[in-house]
């Protein structure tokens, strides 16, 4: 599967869409982003079962900002529309691999439960 560039509005609908969720925070004049893009493009072709997506930060600022993105390149993984990993800066192929490996392997009923806890104690 390709990489899909996704804006503010489409969020939600790629999140809703998909079970896992990739999501590369870039811009244009980004070097290390540059570096990383052949590595994300690669791997969207090795996971089709997964939603490879790139945001260009110097077109949604006001949707970066919102995510809290302060560097870039940044990598966040989605799974069942939860965020499970941020990170900032560029990942070899290896450590892309590795992230995905993870998110794949999450034990996404623990999670919710925990998420659920944590919203009963919030709320509480």
């Amino acid at each position: 599967m390709a990489t899909v560039d996704i804006t503010e509005k489409t969020f939600e609908t790629v999140l809703n869409d998909n079970d896992i969720v990739l999501i590369d925070f870039w811009a244009g004049w980004c070097a290390p982003c540059r570096r990383f893009a052949p590595t994300y493009s690669a791997a969207s072709e090795k996971h089709p079962d997964i939603a490879f997506a790139k945001v260009d930060t110097e077109a949604e600022q006001a949707f970066s900002a919102k995510a809290g993105i302060s560097s870039i390149p940044t990598l966040m993984a989605f799974r069942e529309k939860v965020l499970v990993f941020s990170q900032p800066g560029a990942l070899d192929a290896t450590a892309l691999e590795q992230v995905i490996t993870e998110v794949k392997a999450l034990n996404m009923q623990d999670i919710h439960a925990g998420l659920a806890a944590q919203n009963a104690g919030v709320n509480s």
